[in-house]
């Protein structure tokens, strides 16, 4: 089953609320009523577009003229769909080392260090999974089959 949980972490609009008809995503988070032409928001499209026309504004003034929760406008950070302005006073942490950064969860280096784990606690789950010629456990019996010969 699909997760649909981005439908209400970013309050994305599936219904028109001029004529109840059904929002369609046309990219950066604007939605178009397929039948009377409705223009909507997300929470990233109002955040986005915010900050587009007011540079350097922070997350105070983006909740005040936007309605978009301060939790909601981290949470967009952290993902990385946006991030804090150059020369801001504001700024996130590494969550690893705890270095400035301007969005997302880690800085370059520490998100190499976390993809490279990640990447050999896989290999040696898929190598414990793997089982083939010579590597079945203690145990197994049997006798060598060959296709179309006889031995």
């Amino acid at each position: 089953m699909e997760d649909f949980g981005a439908l209400e972490k970013y309050h994305i609009p599936q219904v028109c609320m001029n004529c109840g008809g059904v929002m369609v995503f046309k990219g950066v988070g604007e939605y178009r009523c397929e039948e009377c032409g409705n223009v909507d928001f997300d929470d990233y499209g109002k955040v986005r577009q915010y900050i587009e026309g007011h540079p350097g504004a922070n997350a105070a003034q983006v909740e005040e003229n936007t309605g978009v929760s301060q939790k909601i406008i981290r949470r967009l950070l952290k993902d990385g769909r946006i991030e804090v302005a150059e020369g801001s006073k504001s700024f996130l942490r590494c969550e690893v080392c705890g270095k400035s950064i301007r969005s997302g969860q880690f800085c370059p280096e520490c998100e190499s260090k976390v993809h490279i784990r990640i990447e050999a606690q896989q290999r040696a789950l898929n190598q414990k999974n793997a089982k083939g010629v010579g590597m079945a456990e203690k145990g197994d019996e049997g006798q060598r089959r060959f296709i179309g010969k006889n031995r």
